[in-house]
């Protein structure tokens, strides 16, 4: 609570005392008209003295109208703190989520990420708001009948009050038990939306293999789970209500048996013992939404936990305290016996040494797992080297800002990534101030230009979510059209061309290899027609380098590389020339 305090609420404190002033004349004018009723029942029903009619009605009406408006200023300005710790801490965490390394991202499912955003975040801004207008608004409002009360009979305020000490054990056991129901309530939500956007994502294969009802049947037994738990956390806070009520009951009786007495003994005013009365009767809503609170309060910090636990976790990779930007001067990447694994026991790279001149461009081609994908993954750094390094133009990347390193690498990956905006905008995706003609002459070089304005809105259409609305071959092109727009010196290319068909093909490697001249160049090679003119080739195979030169050099060799080659091109009848020899593996695969 204190952590939510200092990171979240300081910063709205001018606000928060404005509401508070409003939620003073709330509590004052409750009050007040609780007061009233002594001179309303004396001074009118049992004197029947009508100067008193007017002051007397114009004082209730000021009342409420002060009332109502400054309980209208305390909502509006606590929805205001409430959103806006809701939007500040939503900025807060993407920023913080930005700056984790890729691992995280494939270590940790996108519904918990999500839930976090939607779920906890409401939650918090619930606790935040419900606390402060508790502790402002009930609160004051009940200090404020409790004076009154004790003005008018403080022998029956002592009454009234005594027995709700007793609710005190029980109303914090109960929060307590919300807390932890609240916790797994979160966790499971969190597990819901991870399932819902796989199957949604991959309906083309639930239906294609009928497995709607399994899928139905996994979401079913989470959605149980949630309802069981909701339903469990409602319960335990209805079990605040009984226990008010009871007290509260009490409290009335008490009051109307020992004030009655006294009214009838004429040794309390009837004007007197109904202001006392209406005061406690007033106060009892307040004191009960008080007694909820502690629930409510629970709810939110369940998930203002879960937050700042997430808040809490560093990156693994981060810029050197003295990191300075990368200066390209040539390209030239050397990668120096690197070791590397995803997972402890099982390494994906082995003291790996290769080199890669500036300028040149660089195939590596291997089987399935060898580790090709994995140089390729440690150049920008999105996960580093746990031996070794990796060097350009000679200077360590783990001594060169990320942004200036990554500013210097265009990628195109085996899996597209297209985001749900327009062909222009996922285009100058990382170039977003380039102007029309560069975009339309980065879409022409990836032989993209000619589909894209075939589309209804050209340039303007909308791809569709994870670029549904393209092909894959048309994916890859417009990717192509991005790297290409980006103009960096070192490119590191996927299987660029994998998707394409042959005029295609044909056209995206001529833009390429004007692309890539004078650019250091960096290719993972399936098909090895892509590569047979490459300047240098290195085989890569069980995460070590076991070959490397021209293809013309490691065809005479009659290696790995000559084998490769010959399942590809030397006329067996299970082989052709464009069979791969790896399939597309996630990026944490390899």
């Amino acid at each position: 609570m204190g952590r939510l305090a200092r990171e979240s609420i300081r910063p709205y404190i001018g606000w928060i005392g404005l509401a508070l002033v409003c939620m003073a004349l709330v509590a004052g004018a409750t009050a007040a008209s609780a007061w009233l009723m002594k001179p309303i029942i004396n001074d009118v029903f049992v004197a029947k003295n009508k100067e008193f009619l007017i002051p007397i009605s114009l004082a209730v009406l000021v009342t409420f109208g002060i009332k109502g408006l400054a309980n209208y200023g305390q909502s509006v300005l606590m929805s205001f703190v409430g959103q806006r710790i809701i939007t500040d801490t939503q900025h807060r965490l993407y920023a913080h989520l930005s700056r984790m390394e890729l691992g995280f991202f494939h270590r940790t499912q996108t519904g918990t990420l999500i839930s976090r955003f939607t779920i906890d975040i409401n939650m918090m801004r619930a606790a935040v708001s419900n606390t402060l207008t508790g502790i402002g608004k009930d609160f004051l409002t009940l200090i404020g009948l409790v004076i009154v009360m004790f003005f008018q009979d403080w022998i029956l305020a002592l009454i009234a009050f005594v027995v709700f000490p007793i609710a005190i054990l029980p109303i914090v056991k109960l929060g307590q038990r919300i807390r932890k129901v609240t916790v797994n309530t979160q966790e499971e939500m969190g597990q819901l939306t991870t399932l819902l956007e796989q199957t949604f994502q991959g309906a083309r294969v639930v239906k294609a293999y009928g497995m709607e009802e399994y899928e139905k049947s996994r979401v079913r037994a989470i959605a149980e789970r949630v309802f069981q738990l909701v339903f469990k956390s409602s319960r335990i806070r209805s079990l605040a209500s009984p226990i008010m009520e009871t007290l509260g009951g009490t409290a009335v009786a008490l009051v109307i048996f020992y004030g009655g007495f006294r009214v009838i003994e004429n040794s309390m005013d009837p004007g007197a013992f109904f202001a006392f009365i209406t005061a406690l009767l007033l106060a009892y809503e307040p004191m009960k939404r008080l007694a909820n609170l502690n629930a409510s309060l629970q709810e939110g910090l369940a998930g203002a936990q879960r937050l700042f636990a997430l808040l809490d976790i560093e990156p693994e990779i981060i810029d050197a305290p003295n990191a300075q930007p990368l200066a390209i001067t040539e390209g030239h990447v050397q990668i120096e016996n690197i070791h590397f694994a995803y997972e402890p026991g099982r390494s994906a790279l082995d003291g790996i040494s290769l080199d890669v001149p500036a300028g040149k461009l660089v195939a590596l081609v291997g089987a399935s797992g060898a580790g090709k994908s994995t140089i390729m993954n440690l150049i920008p750094r999105f996960y580093d080297v746990e031996g070794g390094r990796i060097l350009v133009d000679g200077t360590d990347i783990r001594d060169v800002t990320m942004e200036s390193l990554r500013a210097s690498i265009a990628l195109v990956s085996q899996e597209i990534t297209m985001f749900d905006d327009t062909v222009r905008a996922n285009i100058a995706y990382g170039r977003m101030d380039a102007t029309e003609e560069e975009i339309v002459a980065a879409a022409k070089a990836a032989a993209a230009h000619d589909f894209i304005i075939e589309m209804a809105d050209g340039y303007d259409t909308y791809v569709g979510e994870r670029g549904t609305k393209v092909s894959g071959g048309q994916r890859q092109r417009l990717a192509i059209a991005r790297a290409m727009l980006k103009d960096a010196p070192i490119l590191l290319l996927d299987e660029a061309t994998s998707a394409l068909d042959t005029e295609s093909e044909r056209q995206v490697q001529a833009a390429l290899e004007v692309l890539t001249k004078g650019r250091t160049t960096l290719v993972i090679a399936h098909r090895l027609s892509t590569v047979v003119n490459a300047d240098l080739i290195h085989v890569i195979d069980g995460g070590k380098l076991i070959e490397s030169g021209t293809h013309d050099e490691l065809i005479s060799k009659s290696g790995t590389y000559a084998h490769l080659y010959d399942l590809q091109f030397g006329g067996q009848s299970d082989a052709s020339p464009d069979v791969d020899i790896e399939p597309a593996t996630a990026i944490a695969g390899e």
